[in-house]
């Protein structure tokens, strides 16, 4: 089998993708419109490490912001906490709204630019992405967190913001309570929830709601071939028309030590037979599952997002989706990508 790890240049698929996009059908985020898939944001700001070099590549971040939404793509995933340190806190979402405010497109096309954030992960002083993540779900500092990315968005109300991570100094119901305070507040149009169980979503929308109720309309999970232990929350998701967010839809699928014949052949095969990238089938194969799945890869340049956008064009008989379900392994790999670890001391 011949196994392609590269991905298509930005002049092979940028025209093609601008062309497809216009008739593409988009999905819903409560009431709000969006693109098949959305840019996340995160790489831009130099993390994970291999992504370092962006911090000295702030036009290139800006570019494949500009790129995207030139594509069609309206929903943008950025976090408070999107830094490479913990000070500037809100590197991420500074970096969006200066793209979002460069970007040539019309007024009418930045309003309907959906930035999603979050908070409810701490950065100590002189702490990076390697240290320890802190959480804190209190109700002053949540109302502090969502002022703070208002303000750096330039934004009087954000569409969408998701409570981060789990504060376990606090009980779920304390902090979805916590949460359900800020409908009061008035800057947050819409409420996601994200890295949680079935359990734990069923308790946020006891007491925050679900869509019907303006309450939760969204959950953000990691989710891709190579990570599917969260199959049970997404078909909750479908059950009630809230929208699934797949952050790291991509899973590291096309690294070549993830490329084993008894592993996720069948997805570079099928690859292969289509003349797609293996990135773009994977989005094709999310974009299948569910019509609430909307996948938010990261990407640190134009052509990896315009590649990952181009999955949302690639028609999957039912029969193709099948092969692709049966030759996904029969247990997920646990990534450990929920909390980067310190570097082994020299």
């Amino acid at each position: 089998m011949r196994i392609d790890l590269s991905r298509p240049s930005i002049n092979q698929i940028s025209t093609y993708t601008c062309l497809t996009m216009k008739n593409n059908q988009r999905r819903f985020i409560g009431k709000l419109e969006v693109s098949p898939i959305g840019l996340g944001c995160m790489p831009l700001s130099g993390y994970p490490p291999e992504k370092s070099f962006m911090l000295d590549n702030r036009d290139q971040a800006i570019q494949t912001v500009h790129a995207a939404l030139d594509a069609g793509i309206n929903f943008l995933d950025t976090g408070d906490s999107y830094s490479p340190t913990w000070n500037p806190y809100g590197h991420n979402e500074k970096l969006i709204a200066e793209a979002i405010r460069s970007w040539s497109g019309s007024a009418a096309a930045k309003a309907k630019i959906i930035v999603a954030t979050k908070a409810g992960i701490t950065r100590e002083k002189n702490d990076t992405w390697y240290g320890e993540l802190g959480f804190n779900s209190t109700r002053s500092y949540l109302y502090r967190a969502v002022e703070g990315s208002a303000a750096r968005l330039g934004v009087d109300k954000i569409k969408l913001w998701q409570h981060h991570r789990i504060d376990p100094k606090l009980t779920i119901e304390e902090q979805y309570e916590n949460v359900n305070t800020l409908k009061e507040h008035g800057i947050v149009e819409n409420f996601g929830l994200s890295n949680v169980t079935v359990a734990q979503l069923k308790v946020g929308l006891k007491i925050i709601g679900g869509p019907k109720e303006g309450g939760v309309v969204s959950v953000q999970n990691e989710f891709s071939p190579r990570f599917r232990v969260n199959s049970d929350v997404l078909d909750l998701c479908t059950e009630l028309g809230i929208a699934f967010l797949p952050w790291s839809p991509l899973g590291g699928i096309g690294k070549p030590k993830n490329v084993t014949s008894d592993s996720y052949a069948t997805l570079h095969e099928m690859a292969n037979r289509k003349n797609v990238s293996v990135f773009a089938l994977t989005i094709a194969w999310h974009l299948a599952k569910s019509p609430i799945t909307i996948p938010i890869p990261g990407s640190s340049q134009p052509a990896t997002i315009l590649d990952s956008l181009s999955g949302s064009e690639i028609d999957l008989s039912a029969v193709e989706f099948a092969e692709l379900e049966n030759g996904l392994p029969e247990t997920s790999i646990e990534t450990g990508t929920y909390i980067p670890k310190k570097p082994a001391a020299n």
